[in-house]
């Protein structure tokens, strides 16, 4: 950890609130989260917006390597085809994602670790904006550490009265797992409407670790053995290369569809489908466990199939734009979304029972928004909901006959439906003199959920329905002051609220630890609010040094976390033929978190600039035996960078690290993942990277990168699986 980074010391201080393109100012910043366009110097919640320009210059594998590449994002992975974003140590359901300002969260986003964000086309992104704390009010549930929202290529008009064509292409390879993509968009405008289609497939073969070992654990993630079967019998084979993870490789394919018609100057339609689809995707965390017995590990791998079947996510989106005057804007959105997941699992030898658990989810919603200026004054209110529909099936199917049988489910088997209704105001006003800004808004959520089981012999359930029906109210009030060009700095108050969804109130699932564990549904859990006070600050000398922070301070009411449970009056049940402790969420504690944010930005001349990140969190839960670590909160990580930037050529070295996640830190019952890290908990890690651009012409654009240039062996906290070690890519980008 010595090399944490040239300019740490100077970036404690620091945070992020501008455009991570550096080029760009905080004036010229703009963000769409706020459900209109909005300059980002309006807004007191701190955020950060990462241009299209930057993510083609990042080049990442997915878009998980996209986030965590800024420096400011953190995020953990279970399996390659995976990446779970934590705000202000919040994570999964608890961070609300968008794209193109619709929902992604539904309702069975997990409380632990999850890998929806990989179903983003980062290709065809026009930008990420990333709000960090409370999103209640303009966003409703799941936004208490913040609201990640991606925004995808809009199709474009013609500039004159002729039909325009143009588009981009790329492919690249990397060589730690082999990756190969290709990625080609086309749009043809004119000039009343505009058509664009975009295609990206890519291949992952497995992925290799990196062989520099930390010092004191030599073997840490190797992957000596795995289990093969050939010919319908399951044998134990050992590894010919123990860096190679076999079985984290993957395929998938993204297509994206807009069209655009401008019915008058004042009215456009637009229609937005995505799909993303993918092959299986091995769970490669759980293909390490070993068998685990009577509260000890076992030294037989436990699996000989864990994956996630096709992960497809269908969107299908009707968007009316209408600008009746100049101070006037209101948006109707209606759209469709249509959620596949499956969990297929087998143990070693247990040809009998191959078990597979099948989720479809069927989301429709609707978003209507109005903002209205009146001279210092916006006022921006609407309404909006979303109705869930899930379908949970599960069968066991034995391999030597064939025979299918009924399994539990992974949700209740009958109806689960989830409706979510909201009405909110938020209004922003300017000082004469443009030194102050005023944030305020207040929001009413309503959120319904029906569970009912339609078998109920697998548990004999004292209950057969789970209803809820929680009302709630948030709000926020932020000021921001501008005294001067140089210096700028906005304190925000603001509450969130979480609803449980059918995943926390509602879900059967066998968690893997140290201790065999049964987690029930259970009816009672209430929802969860956060209460968040931060201040953010930007101070620049003379253009040339830019110091950017932030701090926050978040107290966490009726926290949602797995504590024992009874049933039936027993506290343990047989389940696979192992008996297993029962465990249920319930709203267990109360916590708090605080941290710091910081950025340090130094302009070196005309073409060279220092870059340097910094985060760091805390948090604990509150218990009548005193106070224990709360999980999901990350190690200080942060980014250091020197780059240049030509005319035609550019390059930039950097540091990607992570501090020391000390065993004392780790939330042993909840989903930090102890049992994938070292008997010391995460050991701290540095990366050194290079990366450079050539412009051939106008049209043609060269991209390299060196990445993990030390060959670093390393796992990011929580993550089941080592991440990259020393690899090369090559890109080529084309416009035409």
């Amino acid at each position: 950890m010595r090399m944490l980074s040239i300019g740490l010391m100077l970036t404690i201080v620091g945070s992020v609130q501008a455009q991570t393109d550096s080029t760009k100012t905080l004036e010229e910043a703009v963000i769409y989260t706020n459900k209109f366009r909005e300059k980002l110097q309006n807004t007191a919640q701190q955020a950060i917006v990462l241009t299209a320009r930057s993510i083609a210059k990042v080049n990442a594998g997915v878009t998980g390597d996209l986030l965590s590449e800024s420096g400011q994002v953190f995020v953990q992975k279970s399996q390659q085809g995976g990446s779970s974003p934590v705000l202000r140590g919040f994570e999964a359901s608890r961070v609300l994602l968008l794209v193109d300002g619709i929902r992604m969260n539904n309702a069975i986003y997990r409380a632990g670790h999850l890998q929806n964000a990989v179903t983003i086309d980062q290709n065809m992104l026009e930008s990420v904006e990333v709000l960090f704390g409370p999103g209640s009010t303009l966003h409703g549930s799941d936004a208490l550490g913040g609201v990640i929202n991606f925004r995808t290529k809009q199709a474009n008009l013609s500039s004159t009265n002729k039909l325009e064509t143009s588009g981009n292409s790329f492919f690249r390879y990397r060589t730690v797992n082999h990756e190969i993509t290709g990625h080609v968009d086309v749009n043809v405008g004119g000039k009343k409407w505009a058509w664009l289609q975009s295609y990206t497939v890519s291949k992952f073969d497995d992925l290799k670790m990196g062989g520099n070992y930390p010092a004191n654990y030599p073997n840490f993630g190797r992957r000596s053995q795995y289990i093969q079967t050939a010919n319908g019998v399951d044998q134990i084979v050992t590894n010919s290369d123990d860096r190679i993870q076999k079985f984290s490789g993957y395929n998938q394919w993204d297509l994206t569809q807009k069209i655009l018609l401008k019915s008058s100057d004042k009215l456009t339609h637009s229609f937005n489908v995505q799909l993303s689809n993918s092959t299986d995707i091995p769970r490669y965390d759980r293909l390490q466990d070993k068998k685990n017995f009577g509260g000890s590990i076992g030294t037989t791998l436990r699996y000989a199939e864990w994956y996630y079947g096709p992960q497809l996510r269908l969107l299908s989106a009707y968007q009316a734009q209408w600008n009746p005057t100049a101070n006037r804007e209101v948006s109707l959105q209606v759209h469709y979304q249509h959620v596949l997941e499956s969990r297929q699992t087998r143990e070693y030898l247990r040809y009998d029972r191959f078990d597979s658990r099948r989720e479809k989810l069927n989301v429709w919603g609707f978003n209507l928004d109005t903002r209205t200026k009146q001279k210092n004054n916006e006022f921006t209110y609407g309404i909006d909901g979303q109705w869930n529909n899930l379908t949970s099936v599960a069968d066991r199917t034995n391999l030597r006959t064939g025979d299918v049988t009924p399994l539990d489910t992974r949700y209740p088997n009958g109806t689960n439906h989830m409706l979510y209704l909201g009405a909110y105001g938020q209004h922003l006003r300017k000082s004469k003199s443009q030194k102050w800004i005023l944030n305020d808004g207040i929001r009413l959520q309503l959120i319904q959920l029906r569970s009912s089981i339609a078998d109920n012999s697998f548990f004999n359930f004292p209950f057969t329905e789970i209803q809820q029906d929680n009302l709630a109210v948030t709000g926020n009030i932020g000021l921001i002051y501008n005294p001067e060009p140089a210096f700028r700095a906005a304190l925000n108050l603001s509450s969130g609220f979480r609803a449980p969804n059918i995943d926390d109130a509602a879900r059967i699932f066998e968690s893997s630890t140290t201790q065999r564990r049964l987690i029930v549904p259970n009816p009672d859990i209430q929802p969860e609010q956060t209460y968040n006070i931060d201040l953010n600050w930007i101070y620049r000398i003379e253009e040339k040094i830019r110091f950017e922070g932030a701090a926050f301070f978040t107290h966490y009411k009726n926290a949602i976390t797995l504590a024992p449970y009874t049933l039936n009056g027993a506290d343990s049940i047989d389940y696979n033929g192992v008996r297993s402790a029962l465990y249920a969420n319930q709203n267990a504690r109360n916590g708090s978190l605080l941290g710091i944010q910081g950025r340090l930005v130094v302009q070196l001349g005309k073409r060279w600039s220092l870059d340097n990140t910094l985060t760091k969190t805390q948090g604990q839960y509150k218990t009548e035996a005193g106070r224990i670590p709360l999980d999901h909160i990350p190690p200080v990580f942060g980014r250091s960078s020197i780059a240049y930037q030509g005319k035609r050529f550019s390059t930039e070295a950097y540091l990607l690290f992570n501090g020391w996640k000390k065993l004392a830190d780790y939330n042993l019952d909840g989903e930090d993942n102890l049992q994938y890290a070292t008997p010391d908990g995460m050991p701290g890690w540095t990366t050194i990277n290079l990366r450079l651009q050539v412009n051939v012409s106008k049209t043609i654009q060269l991209q390299g990168s060196l990445e993990n240039l030390t060959d670093r062996n390393y796992r990011v906290f929580a993550s089941g699986l080592s991440a990259p070690g020393r690899s090369w890519m090559i890109s080529v980008r084309a416009k035409f």
